[in-house]
């Protein structure tokens, strides 16, 4: 087969698997049987070390799956099989079906992220075909849209998966460009439980709207403070960590005394700055303001990963960018898997097809060239890093 021809090929390979994985409905905190059935059926080959990594929830499970020597290090192919719902927004196609409009591909994930995983999933072939003397790994987690849920459990168990990885190309979408570091986030929610009773005297009640409200004054307070005093990182936009409260509900009706207000917020914080460490100071104050006013409180981490820091060495960055022709990228405002995997000491770097501007949106699309250009790159990509 020409090279020509191996081309077409593989990209009408990456098409059918997309197009696969975009009829599956993948949301995150649901049970993911469905799709992790369509990723073994394109990993489920001889020379494929295939296995599955099931995560507490019991009805999720994460996907990995090595090709070459088993006791040599490599580099890990990293991507997310859940997509962010379609509820309230106005698609103008299917949003759970493939559909081709010129180079376009319409469907949900085919951005974030369906499109890198059905580049990996169609390279294999070619994968087994080389002479690899190192291992590439092939890693599909679960529940990365709501805080990286499920690829902790997967980085726990690759001690028992294979040799000390090397490196890891987390393939979020980046227009193939490669991305050094992001930041850091934790969201939590806090409610405050208080008493009802008949607004006509406020006196025999509770109000837990008021400490949400009293709570909502120090996160907006301490959100300034970071802006004035930093830290700071010029390479992030804005430069400092951020703070905000997203939501907040509370009461029933204006004649019921509420008994009951959950605030949401958010931290996103530069490398080296912890988001947990911030959230601690919104917990003390949250803790405070209720034992002042004899309120019950609850606390509740929605979601957490932590920032990615520049890479000691750029080399692997370095690489992608010779091989993609794209510039690398000090940072970007949206997080990923690639903070978690370096917490654990794999070197990792974010490069993936597609724009992030066409995320989370109606009629997400990713083009059959960007496609084919994540193709070209991850084969030589591999054939550079491990074969020879």
């Amino acid at each position: 087969m020409d090279a020509i021809s191996q081309e077409t090929t593989v990209g009408a390979a990456a098409t059918r698997i997309l197009a696969d994985l975009v009829g599956i409905a993948s949301l995150p905190g649901t049970p993911n049987a469905e799709v992790t059935d369509c990723l073994a059926s394109e990993l489920a080959r001889p020379g494929v070390r295939f296995t599955t990594i099931k995560g507490p929830e019991g009805d999720r499970t994460n996907v990995f799956a090595s090709i070459g020597p088993a006791d040599r290090p490599g580099y890990i192919l990293s991507g997310h099989s859940d997509v962010v719902p379609v509820a309230g927004q106005d698609w103008a196609t299917d949003p759970f079906r493939l559909t081709a409009q010129g180079d376009r591909l319409y469907g949900r994930g085919t951005t974030d992220m369906k499109g890198f995983v059905a580049c990996m999933l169609a390279l294999v072939p070619e994968f087994l075909a080389m002479d690899l003397a190192r291992p590439v790994h092939i890693a599909v987690s679960y529940d990365e849209e709501i805080g990286c849920r499920g690829v902790g459990h997967m980085i726990a168990a690759l001690p028992g998966l294979c040799g000390p990885p090397m490196g890891c190309i987390v393939g979020e979408p980046s227009d193939l460009h490669p991305v050094l570091s992001h930041k850091g986030k934790l969201a939590a929610a806090v409610q405050f439980t208080g008493r009802p009773g008949h607004s006509s005297d406020p006196r025999l009640g509770l109000n837990a709207i008021y400490p949400a409200a009293e709570l909502t004054l120090v996160l907006r307070d301490l959100a300034a403070q970071l802006e004035v005093e930093g830290p700071f990182d010029p390479q992030f936009s804005p430069a400092w960590s951020t703070l905000q409260a997203g939501v907040i509900q509370g009461g029933q009706a204006v004649n019921i005394i509420p008994a009951l207000a959950r605030l949401e917020f958010e931290v996103r914080t530069i490398p080296g700055v912890s988001p947990v460490d911030i959230a601690a100071l919104v917990r003390a104050a949250a803790e405070r303001i209720a034992a002042d006013q004899r309120l019950g409180l609850a606390w509740e981490e929605l979601s957490s990963y932590p920032a990615l820091p520049p890479p000691e060495d750029p080399g692997l960055a370095s690489l992608l960018s010779r091989l993609s022709g794209r510039a690398v990228q000090q940072s970007v405002s949206y997080g990923t898997e690639a903070g978690l995997f370096h917490a654990a000491g794999v070197p990792s770097v974010i490069c993936g097809p597609g724009s992030i501007t066409r995320a989370h949106r109606a009629d997400e699309f990713i083009t059959k060239s960007e496609l084919g250009d994540c193709l070209s790159l991850l084969r030589r990509t591999v054939s550079e890093l491990c074969c020879g």
